[in-house]
């Protein structure tokens, strides 16, 4: 006797309105997620980080300017000290949380713009113009310097990826560089990972549902095809 597995006309329509309803669901964030993809396999993850523009090494002019450490004594408890230079000037950066110079000794609560700009220009390889620096006080979880150290510095340069570089202002730290590139990825990211809110969060419920959808949808096609094969169905 031959494998039967004849339904009913009824639940034949179920399984494909089934079917084409989750397919009319599922089609754009399929979409999405090949699309996100496929610009991830084709790119330089490197590129994306901005490495391209940046330089391999700092130079460094204020090194021999540095006087003894026992200069620091009048600060206290020293749990962290790290060496910095702002402005062509060498300075200490204590505790995480104070900038002091490191020859006069006198605490600097932020750098200028000028710092910053020659901060960030340390950093890059190509000599670009500076088309404008905003003063960042607050970002939010959509903002390409989110979960970063604020206020900050955001140097924009004139380049055709409209490259900006951000500049801590309480430590002169050069913390990241974004451009049209990398932009895209974050935006395909967030599509690609269903998180809109920290783009990182690959547990969110949204993604779990679609998941579980995308299957359904797969085993309702495979389903749909089989009880309308001939093969499947029963012969007279």
């Amino acid at each position: 006797m031959p494998y039967n597995l004849n339904m009913d006309f009824k639940k034949k329509k179920l399984i494909r309105k089934t079917h084409r309803y989750l397919g009319l669901i599922m089609a754009i964030q399929f979409l999405m997620w090949t699309i996100s993809g496929l610009y991830f396999s084709w790119t330089n993850i490197d590129e994306i980080h901005g490495d391209h523009f940046k330089t391999g090494h700092v130079h460094s002019s204020a090194a021999g300017k540095l006087p003894n450490i026992c200069n620091l004594s009048t600060i206290g408890n020293i749990r962290s000290l790290l060496w910095k230079e702002i402005g062509d000037e060498p300075y200490y950066w204590v505790n995480d949380s104070i900038l002091i110079h490191a020859i006069s000794g006198e605490q600097k609560t932020e750098i200028t713009i000028e710092e910053a700009i020659s901060i960030a220009d340390a950093h890059l390889v190509e000599d670009m113009e500076v088309r404008e620096v905003a003063y960042l006080t607050q970002t939010d979880g959509h903002h390409e310097y989110r979960e970063k150290p604020l206020p900050a510095y955001a140097i924009t340069y004139e380049h055709p990826s409209s490259p900006t570089a951000y500049v801590s202002v309480k430590d002169g730290r050069f913390q990241a560089i974004r451009h049209q590139s990398w932009r895209w990825f974050d935006l395909l990211w967030m599509t690609h990972t269903m998180d809109y809110e920290s783009r990182d969060n690959i547990n969110n419920w949204l993604l779990r549902l679609f998941s579980l959808f995308g299957l359904i949808t797969v085993f309702s096609g495979l389903t749909l095809w089989v009880v309308s094969t001939r093969l499947f169905m029963k012969r007279g």
